[in-house]
C-alpha cells in the first residue's frame, strides 16, 4: 500500500490531526518557519537546531534538501516522516553507504545524462564500501543497484571504467562521495524525467528512512508526546491534515 509516495512502514506514526507548515531554508527560531530537521530538533527536546544530534548526518542532509525542493504545497506532507528520523544514528560508515545507495539507484533512472555519470559512480562506490566492510567480493552488488543500473547501461559502463582503479574507502566516501551523491540525486529528480518530482523526493526520504531501521535491526519510529507536537506546531504554524 502507498501512501504519499512513500510505502506505509514509513509512515508508522499515526498522523496527527494538524501538521506544521515546514518551510525552506535556515530559521533562527520557530516563529521564524521551521525545516524539516529543525522540527525534529524540537520533538526530540534538543536545542534548536536543522543539525540535530539524534539523526544521522547524512539522513539529516538528505531531509534538508528534500525539504528545500520540494513545491511548497507538497512540503507539508513530509511532517509525517519527521518523528521517524529521531534516533537514526550510528557512526558505523555502513549507514552513508546504505543512505547514499538508496538515493544513487532512485535519482539514476530519471535524472539527466551527465548526471547519471556521477550517480552511477557513486552507486557502485557505495556497493563497493558495503562489499569491503562485510567482507564480500567487491564487484558483489545488490538487487536494487542492479535494477537501476540496467536502466542506464551507457551511465553503468562508463562508471565501471572510471572506477576500475579508483576503490573507495569508507572514511573517503563518508567525506565526499555520500554527500556528493546525495546532492546529485536531489537535484537530479527535481529537475529530471519525471512527471511528479515531489511524489518521488518524498519516496526517496520514505524509503531512505526505511533501509536505515532496518540495518538498525528495525528501530521502531520516535513516538513524539501529542502536547510537544502540539506545542511545535502552534510555533511553526499549522494546517489541517487533508
Amino acid at each position: 500500500m502507498i501512501c504519499g509516495g512513500a510505502s506505509m512502514s514509513a509512515f508508522s506514526v499515526a498522523t496527527p490531526d494538524q501538521l506544521p507548515i515546514l518551510s525552506r531554508g535556515k530559521h533562527r527560531r520557530p516563529r521564524k518557519g521551521a525545516c524539516f530537521m529543525e522540527f525534529a530538533s524540537f520533538l526530540a527536546g534538543e536545542k534548536w537546531s536543522d543539525h540535530p544530534a539524534c539523526t544521522h548526518p547524512l539522513l539529516a542532509s538528505l531531509a534538508r534538501q528534500v525539504n528545500d525542493v520540494v513545491s511548497d504545497e507538497y512540503r507539508p506532507r513530509l511532517a509525517s516522516l519527521v518523528p521517524s528520523v529521531i534516533g537514526l544514528n550510528d557512526d558505523d560508515p555502513r549507514l552513508d553507504a546504505i543512505i547514499a545507495r538508496r538515493a544513487a539507484a532512485t535519482a539514476l533512472p530519471v535524472a539527466a545524462a551527465w548526471r547519471q555519470r556521477v550517480l552511477a559512480v557513486a552507486l557502485l562506490a557505495s556497493e563497493q564500501v558495503l562489499a569491503e566492510l562485510d567482507g564480500r567480493p567487491r564487484d558483489d552488488v545488490s538487487a536494487l543497484s542492479r535494477h537501476a543500473l540496467e536502466q542506464v547501461p551507457h551511465a553503468e559502463a562508463w562508471a565501471r571504467s572510471f572506477t576500475v582503479d579508483l576503490p573507495p574507502t569508507p572514511r573517503g566516501f563518508r567525506r565526499q562521495a555520500g554527500p556528493t551523491a546525495v546532492r546529485c540525486a536531489v537535484e537530479g529528480i527535481a529537475q529530471g524525467c519525471t512527471a511528479q518530482p515531489d511524489r518521488l523526493l518524498h519516496q526517496l526520504l520514505g524509503r531512505t528512512i526505511e533501509d536505515c531501521q532496518e540495518w538498525m535491526h528495525g528501530k521502531p519510529a520516535h513516538q513524539p508526546d501529542p502536547a510537544r507536537w502540539a506545542d511545535a506546531c502552534q510555533l511553526t504554524g499549522t494546517r489541517s491534515v487533508d
